[in-house]
């Protein structure tokens, strides 16, 4: 099933509403991916250029991307940023595919 690493930002009105009602993020988030068809692995705050990041794995990417812009739309968010993750496995699996691939390129020069 695929993977997606997503992160983002809250904005000022977010921010402003998680102090006069501090709420789960992350059972909110989770309600959002499951109502997606999709699957919350993690949910974290985090430090740095996002301010939160999640571990989301679905079906497909359409249910992750239609989530995302529902939370973008609500003006909750912004920068959101999603990267498909392949486990050491997958990889592997990459890495013998490529190898039977080799012999049909030639670089250049």
């Amino acid at each position: 099933m695929p993977r997606f690493i997503i992160t983002g930002n809250y904005t000022q009105s977010a921010a402003q509403g998680m102090i006069a009602n501090p709420s789960d993020r992350g059972a909110a988030t989770g309600a959002l991916v499951a109502a997606a068809g999709g699957t919350m692995e993690a949910y974290y705050a985090t430090t740095g250029p996002s301010d939160f990041m999640l571990i989301v794995s679905g079906t497909d990417i359409d249910g992750v991307m239609a989530a995302l812009i529902v939370a973008g739309a609500s003006g909750a968010v912004s920068n959101m940023q999603t990267q498909r993750a392949f486990t050491s496995a997958e990889l592997l699996e990459f890495q013998k595919s490529a190898a039977g691939l080799a012999a049909a390129y030639t670089a250049p020069g």
